[in-house]
Order: structure tokens, then C-alpha cells, then sequence
């Protein structure tokens, strides 16, 4: 008999289903076949940083590379034949809606009809030069003129607007088209990471900019500055011209879809759009405001184009080209009762800071030297606020914060309103939802039990299972007995038997949906007014379908935190005793693998669950069990350490699997891939001076799937941000003068609750484009954000080379060497002492206060008294980084690799001593 190679175990789960489709392929919508375009003649031109060419007939951008990278193009040169006509915008076009007197405002657009352009003589370090007034449109009364310069090695883009006609003319737009080549479509990953970047706004006004960084997170980055008189006042989608009004010319013909974000105006000006297009929107990021110019009058914007030799060098690249810069510790989410510090750097010192609104925010400066300054930023009330900072020189830069209430406030509000506001008993429910939490929309204050995307009234899939997940994960640090009570009936009378599979051969499976559209069956059920033609309306036989694997960790998070209060609180968890949940969650953990194995070859959101469902069940002595999960998990990780971006998905491009992927890479040793990992969150996941930018990893389409109003539209702070701090968390305990992954990862953890409003409604995520910038109404998939905030809640003692002490999290003072910790994040129950590299862990009980001296290295925590649920803490501590020593314990009892310490009624002292 022939013998065969023993196969990987992830060949064998992959072997009776597709093999893996091109990334792009899943989701992207169907192209024609590709249309050969007659190439596009350009001169080329050069300058230290970069190889470039412009176009011979409009002189707009059609390549830009790194000097000697010419495999690389930050725009979307490859596709500039095809994207040569009219109505398709470059680097080098002008968008103006302007006004004359008492008329109505006028669009101009250079790329809408083009006309050719009366190019200039190019003198000095002009590279080239054209009027371009007789593209811009008829009868504009602006003569518009262009150069693009090479401004002692830095180059520049300009244009010079004079007004040529008898009147006063009032500017109302002005919008420069940033065309990068974001463009995902025909690509695989690989392609994807090394030919594709992602653009970052900090819409800033003077100290704004642009950062365009490769997918793979390698320099050098890009940033486009803006010189004198060009404020990054908003930036502004370019619309897509087939889903634009009729009158709209600010529009590009490029499709703009999962696999291809779009394109955005560097906005200076932008009270034409208030007055229109914007009027009914949330506050802008900045005071819309306009230009005047009397007849004859000229101004002149620009913009200069640098590189960053890495993703981290951003901010020491702007203070080389003298821009003003921001940095705020630890961010820019400010819970009321915590402080945060606000860290400027600027050739001009500062004139004034006021706050908008006024008394929302009060910086106060504390230390101050040459070219640098130190405040502490106090908040009151919640929701947007910012800062302006006026320089002497009379910049002017904003810094964008959310107020927030106290955490332990809102961990209560959100645990509050899910379980009251979304809770949902119907009996009679003909789809066994009951009891459950279901979506819900804030706009119209009730719950969705039905949606054309089924799943998303169906309990199922991230659009649905959100809002219970959120729920569950709330009571792991946070427990309130009645919420736990009905988040056990969940789990033991819906979750168990309907959502999931309960017995026989494909027990612990999970459906797509509970709910599901059939109109023969339930013929006076379905709202006419909704639309039910999509194929979001799935069928019972779509919805009972196992195969999505995305869908499981949601199930077993419900499971896996009723195992955690079960196990380490008294009197909460009645139904089942620990074993019970603890064996739920393995077997929604195998049967991923064994009844979704298509999708379950890629890092899953959430995924984080199946680790720490391993680490317990081998805590527990459960050997046979976590032997099985092991080996099931080291096929996924074996597979993915074969790839060299092994971060697929069901969509071309995603931020979902990489933190997942991370996790496995870090359990097995595969330090290289998880390197690789954490440089590629950082190439989308930015550190910007606003809440909303901060820390927001990267997504554009989801609003489509879980959203009330369904549109490709970057979202702030949907789930990505804070599932991706958790990984660079991690990444930065290993490596803690890493400062920058402090820095992301913070941000996106704190981003992740800003979704909560004053009462606790979730978001699924913040509308960025300036004609809504608010919350969407659905809760959708906000439920696995909050379960990213919920693990990755912490407070960090850091001290920095230049910055000394500092707190994430909490209050961190220093008193001749002997640190004071106060834990204020939203669960108290872990810690990290950077210098130290001691992670602390409590798994029941609360930190109080810790104290660390820095001489001996000696660590005195202090915990809360008991409580009803909670007789003794449960503690364990390890040292994470390589110099680092590690710890010993002076009291407690060895527990599950741990620790048990007996609570009384007053504070608990243990020490830590290193040996």
C-alpha cells in the first residue's frame, strides 16, 4: 500500500471546503472584463525624497515613490490610464464653491470637464507651473494658478487664487483632492501590504496633516504639511459620482466599496458646506469659516509633501519641519474624575488655550521650556470638546477630547441599559428569542426584533450578537447579580438549544441567525415597510447554516464569563455549577473547528476568548480538553506561520483577525509573526491628537452590515479599535520603551467607550464624514469593542527617558523614588509597573492602590475590602520582559497557577519583592 504524507491539521479541516479564494474575492463586487486605456504621457521629475512624475497635459500627480523605491507608489499610478478622463480627481486638483455678493454659492472643479490648462513658464525651483482657470469651469471669477516646487529639497504643491473680476468674492470651499493608492481591488494580501497604503487625518487646522503609511507598517511614511494659510479645517470624502446628487461636481467616477475606501479633500475652507450639505450635522471638528477676497486680491495655499523614516518617527519628523505638535498623555478620552496632560511642542510659544465649549476643558500649564510646554487637561461635563491653542506666531492648532463619566459609571450604565432597555421577553416568539437582548435603535428608543439583515434582530453574527456580548463581558471585572441572573437565562433558555446546538453530532455548533425571513410561515409577521428583497434576508436555511465561524466566539464568551463568576464569586452564578460553563465554552471552541472550518482559517474578532478558554481549562486539570483545543489551535497557528500577512478574512482587507492571529503566534512561540503583526496594526491604527483618530483601527464598510444608515464611510471606533489595543498591549508589557504601543493601544481601549451614551446605549460607531459626524442610532456590533475595553482595561506606571513618571489609567506619583499607583481604570484588577515589567493580574478582587519602590523594586498592593460575591482575591503576576526580574509572593495560597488571598473587612496588604 502506497503511503501518503501525513497532511497539517488545518490541510485536514480546509480538505472538504473551497479552497482559499484571492482576498479580494469574497466580498468584492463583479468587475467587467478590464478595458485597455492608451498609457498617459508624464515627465518626470525629482527631488531628494521622492522619484515623481506629473502628467504632460493636466501637470496633475501621477507617480510618487520613495527616492530608490520605484516598487512602491503612494498613488494609484497603475491605475492612471484608467483613470484619466473626466470626473476622476488626482493630486494637483482644486475644488472651490465661491460667491459674489448676495448670490447663490458656485461649484468649480478642475477635474469635472477638464480643459487644457495654459501652462507657465517654470523658473528656479519650479518644477511646473500652469493657469489652470479654464479647467476649474465657466465663468469662475478666480484666476487660478499652480507650481508645484522643489522648496529646498521639500516638495510643495500651490496654488495662487486671485480675484479677477469687479466684485468681492467670498471662498465658501476650498477643497485639494488626496488621491493615494488605498485601492485594495485585484490585489492579494501580499500585493495588498506591500503596494497599498491607508491615509490618517488630523484635522488640526494649521498643525494639521496627512499620514500615509503602508499596510505592512514599514517606512517610511508619508506626510503632507500644509504651509501658510492652509488649515486642515475638514476633510471631505469625494463622493462617488454615480451615488452623488446631480449637482455635486466634487465627485470622483472611482468605485468606492469594501476594497476601495475613496479619496478626501484637504478642506481649508468649509462654511459653503455647512450652509448646504452639512447643516444638519453634529459638530465639525473645527469652526467652519471662509475667505474673502476683494477684487485684485490674491492668496496663495500649499502644501509640502515629506517622509517619515518610520510610523514612529512621525512626530520627531513634524517638529524637523517645525510643525507645531500635540501629544497627549494618556490620551485624548477624559474620564471626569482622572487628569491628562497635554505636551506641546512648537517653534512659537503659546498665546492662549480656550476651550470649546468653554469650561468643558481647563489646561493648566505646569512645566515649561524652550520650544516646549506641559499642561494638565481637567474635564467637566461629557460628549466632544476641544482645545484651541493659539501661537504667537498666530497658528492656530485644535486637539479634539471626549468626556466621559467615571469608568466604574459607565461599565454600570452599559451593564444597566442592556440588560433593562435591550432586554426582550416576547413570549411567543415564533424564532425562540426569548429571553434575549437584542439590537437596538437609539433613534427610535425600542428594540429591533426585526431588520431586512436578519442577523441583525437575529442574536447571531457581530450585527446581532453585539449588544448581548457586550452585556456578558461587562459582569467578567464589573459584576452586578441581577444582570448576571438574566445573562444566565440567556445563555441557558435561548443561547443553548436555539442559538447553539445542544446535542447530537454538532453539539455546540452556532446558527448564522435566530431570526430569518419567511413570509409563507409567518405570512402577517414581516413590517411591509422594510425591504426584504436583499440578500441580507436570509432564509431558515440560511440562518440555521453552522459554517460562519465568526459567530462562535460570541457564544463562547457568553459561556466562558459565566465560568469565570462561577469559579472565583459566591452567590452569583445559580443555575450551573463552574464545570458546567467551563465545558461549554470547550465545546463551542472545538466545534468552530470542526463544523465552521472555512472561515475558522482566519483570525476570528474575539478570538483572544479561545486562549484564555485553553489557559483555564488547563488550570482546571482539564487535560484531555486543553490537549484537543491545543492541537485544534496549533493547526490555525501552523497554517498562519506559513503566510507572510496571515491576516485574511471574508473581506479583501480587514482589521478583524490580526489580534487573534497575534495571540497564537505569541502561546506558540512564533515571535517573528507576531512582530510582523503588531508593525501591521500600526500601519492602520494611528496615533493622532483626537479622540476619534487616536487609536482607531481601521474600517470603512461595516456600516453596511450593522448599521442604521448603510454607507462605505470611515467609521470611528467601531470594534477594531479597542480588539486591536489588545495585542499591542501585550506587545508593549514585552517591550515597555515602546512608548508609541502604549500610546495606540490606549487609545483604542479608551475609544472603545466613547460609543457609550449618558444613559448606555452602545453605538456600533461614529459617523466620521462631516455631513452627519454622530453616533449611528443602531447598537449593531459595538458589544465586541466594549469586550476589546472590557480584557484590556488596565492602569500602567510608565517611566519615560523624557517624560518621567506617568499613569494609564490611573494616578501615578512620585516621591523620591517610592511610586504611588491608584488604579482608575474600569475594572482595577490589573496592573503594570513598566520599569519593573510585572504584570498583575486579579481574576476576583479590586486593586485599591499599589506602591512600588523604585530602589528595591518591592511592590505593596493594597486591596478592597470584601464584599457579598467576593471572600478572598485571586491573584497571579508574572514578569514580562527579558531583563526583568521575577517575583515572589509573601502570603496567599498556591490556586490554579495563582494565588488566593483571604479578604477581611478592611484593606489586604501583599507584597511583591523580586528575587
Amino acid at each position: 500500500m502506497m503511503m501518503t504524507k501525513k497532511l497539517p491539521l488545518i490541510a485536514l479541516l480546509l480538505a472538504s471546503v473551497p479552497a482559499l479564494m484571492p482576498a479580494t474575492a469574497a466580498f468584492a463586487e463583479a468587475q467587467p472584463a478590464k478595458k485597455v486605456f492608451p498609457p498617459i504621457a508624464k515627465t518626470a521629475y525629482k527631488t531628494p525624497a521622492f522619484d515623481l512624475a506629473l502628467r504632460t497635459d493636466t501637470q496633475t500627480l501621477a507617480h510618487l515613490s520613495p527616492t530608490g523605491d520605484a516598487a512602491f507608489d503612494y498613488v494609484p499610478a497603475a491605475r492612471e490610464a484608467e483613470r484619466a478622463g473626466d470626473g476622476y480627481v488626482h493630486i494637483g486638483d482644486l475644488h472651490l464653491r465661491l460667491k459674489s455678493g448676495d448670490g447663490a454659492w458656485q461649484d468649480y472643479s478642475s477635474a469635472h470637464a477638464r480643459k487644457p490648462i495654459a501652462k507657465l513658464v517654470a523658473r528656479g525651483d519650479v518644477l511646473a507651473a500652469a493657469d489652470i482657470s479654464a479647467s476649474m469651469g465657466t465663468g469662475i471669477p478666480l484666476r487660478v494658478e499652480r507650481q508645484w516646487v522643489n522648496d529646498n529639497g521639500v516638495l510643495a504643491l500651490r496654488f495662487t487664487l486671485v480675484n479677477s473680476s469687479n466684485a468681492p468674492v467670498e471662498i465658501g470651499a476650498l477643497g485639494m483632492p488626496m488621491v493615494f493608492d488605498n485601492i485594495i481591488l485585484d490585489r492579494d494580501l501580499d500585493q495588498a501590504h506591500a503596494q497599498a497604503s491607508f491615509v490618517d487625518p488630523y484635522i488640526g487646522r494649521d498643525a494639521g496633516y496627512l499620514q500615509v503609511t503602508r499596510l505592512n507598517g514599514q517606512g517610511p511614511a508619508l506626510l503632507v504639511l500644509p504651509e501658510k494659510n492652509t488649515p486642515l479645517e475638514a476633510y471631505r470624502p469625494v463622493l462617488e459620482a454615480r451615488a452623488a446628487p446631480k449637482d455635486d461636481i466634487f465627485t470622483d467616477r472611482s468605485p468606492r466599496t469594501q476594497v476601495s475606501e475613496g479619496f478626501y479633500d484637504w478642506t481649508v475652507a468649509s462654511k459653503g458646506f455647512v450652509d448646504k450639505e452639512w447643516a444638519k450635522a453634529g459638530p465639525q471638528w473645527n469652526e467652519a469659516t471662509s475667505i474673502t477676497l476683494a477684487p485684485g486680491q490674491s492668496r496663495t495655499i500649499g502644501l509640502r509633501f515629506v517622509t517619515s523614516p518610520t510610523i514612529r518617527a512621525i512626530e520627531d519628523t513634524l517638529v524637523a519641519n517645525k510643525r507645531p505638535v500635540a501629544v497627549g498623555i494618556p490620551g485624548y478620552v477624559v474620564p471626569t474624575d482622572q487628569s491628562a496632560s497635554l505636551y506641546l511642542k512648537s517653534a512659537s510659544p503659546v498665546a492662549k488655550i480656550e476651550s470649546f465649549p468653554a469650561g468643558a476643558l481647563t489646561a493648566t500649564l505646569t512645566t515649561s521650556s524652550t520650544g516646549s510646554a506641559r499642561y494638565d487637561v481637567k474635564a467637566s461635563g461629557w460628549g466632544q470638546a476641544r482645545l484651541t491653542i493659539t501661537y504667537a506666531d498666530g497658528q492656530a492648532q485644535t486637539v479634539s477630547y471626549y468626556i466621559t463619566k467615571p469608568l466604574e459609571q459607565v461599565m454600570a450604565d452599559i451593564g444597566h441599559f442592556t440588560t433593562t432597555n435591550q432586554w426582550y421577553e416576547g413570549k411567543g416568539d415564533p424564532f425562540h428569542r426569548s429571553p434575549a437582548i437584542l439590537s437596538y435603535d437609539r433613534e427610535d428608543n425600542k428594540i429591533l426584533t426585526q431588520d431586512g439583515r436578519v442577523w441583525v434582530a437575529g442574536m447571531s453574527d457581530e450585527g446581532g450578537a453585539g449588544s448581548w456580548v457586550a452585556a456578558a463581558i461587562k459582569q467578567l471585572d464589573n459584576p452586578n447579580a441581577e444582570e448576571v441572573a438574566k445573562l444566565e437565562r440567556l445563555v441557558n433558555e435561548t443561547v443553548i438549544g436555539h442559538l447553539q446546538v445542544a446535542e447530537g453530532a454538532q453539539a455546540g455548533a452556532v446558527k448564522k441567525s435566530l431570526f430569518y425571513y419567511d413570509p409563507k410561515e409567518f405570512p402577517d409577521y414581516y413590517d411591509p415597510a422594510i425591504n426584504w428583497k436583499n440578500w441580507t434576508a436570509w432564509s431558515k436555511k440560511d440562518s440555521d447554516d453552522l459554517g460562519r465561524s465568526y459567530n462562535y466566539p460570541h457564544v463562547a464568551i457568553g459561556h466562558w464569563v459565566l465560568y469565570r463568576l462561577a469559579r472565583d464569586s459566591q452567590g452569583l452564578v445559580k443555575q450551573h455549577d463552574w464545570r458546567f460553563y467551563l465545558d461549554w465554552a470547550y465545546r463551542t471552541s472545538v466545534a468552530m473547528m470542526r463544523d465552521a472550518p472555512y472561515y475558522a482559517q482566519f483570525g476570528q474578532m474575539e478570538g483572544d476568548i479561545f486562549l484564555d478558554i485553553l489557559k483555564d481549562l488547563k488550570r482546571e486539570g482539564l487535560t484531555a480538553q486543553a490537549t484537543e483545543m491545543e492541537k485544534l489551535m496549533k493547526g490555525r497557528a501552523d497554517h498562519w506561520r506559513t503566510l507572510k500577512y496571515p491576516f485574511g478574512s471574508e473581506m479583501a482587507w480587514d482589521s478583524t483577525g490580526q489580534p487573534e492571529v497575534y495571540a497564537w503566534m505569541r502561546y506558540f512561540g512564533y515571535q517573528p509573526q507576531a512582530d510582523v503583526t503588531k508593525e501591521v496594526i500600526l500601519g492602520y491604527d494611528p496615533t493622532i491628537p483626537s479622540w476619534g483618530y487616536n487609536g482607531n483601527a481601521r474600517r470603512y464598510w461595516d456600516f453596511l452590515y450593522g448599521g442604521k444608515v448603510s454607507r462605505i464611510e470611515r467609521q470611528i471606533h467601531h470594534y477594531g479599535s479597542a480588539l486591536n489595543a489588545v495585542p499591542l498591549f501585550d506587545a508593549y508589557r514585552q517591550n515597555p520603551d515602546d512608548l508609541h504601543l502604549l500610546r495606540v493601544a490606549y487609545g483604542g481601549m479608551m475609544g472603545g467607550i466613547t460609543n457609550i451614551d449618558q444613559q448606555g446605549f452602545g453605538s456600533a460607531a461614529f459617523h466620521s464624514w462631516p455631513d452627519m459626524m454622530k453616533w449611528d442610532a443602531i447598537s449593531g456590533d459595538y458589544g465586541m469593542g466594549f469586550y476589546g475595553h472590557a480584557i484590556a482595561s488596565a492602569t500602567y506606571a510608565v517611566k519615560d527617558k523624557d517624560l518621567g513618571w506617568l499613569g494609564f489609567g490611573g494616578k501615578v506619583t512620585d516621591d523620591a523614588g517610592k511610586i504611588h499607583i491608584v488604579p482608575q481604570d474600569g475594572a482595577r484588577r490589573r496592573l503594570f509597573i513598566a520599569p519593573a515589567g510585572l504584570w498583575i493580574t486579579l481574576e476576583a478582587g479590586r486593586i485599591a492602590s499599589a506602591d512600588y519602590d523604585g530602589a528595591s523594586g518591592q511592590v505593596v498592593l493594597t486591596l478592597d475590602p470584601a464584599d457579598a460575591a467576593t471572600s478572598k482575591a485571586r491573584l497571579l503576576f508574572e514578569t514580562t520582559t527579558k531583563d526583568g526580574k521575577p517575583y515572589a509572593i509573601d502570603g496567599g495560597t498556591a490556586d490554579r497557577g495563582g494565588y488566593a488571598i483571604p479578604l477581611t473587612t478592611g484593606a489586604t496588604r501583599i507584597t511583591l519583592t523580586p528575587r
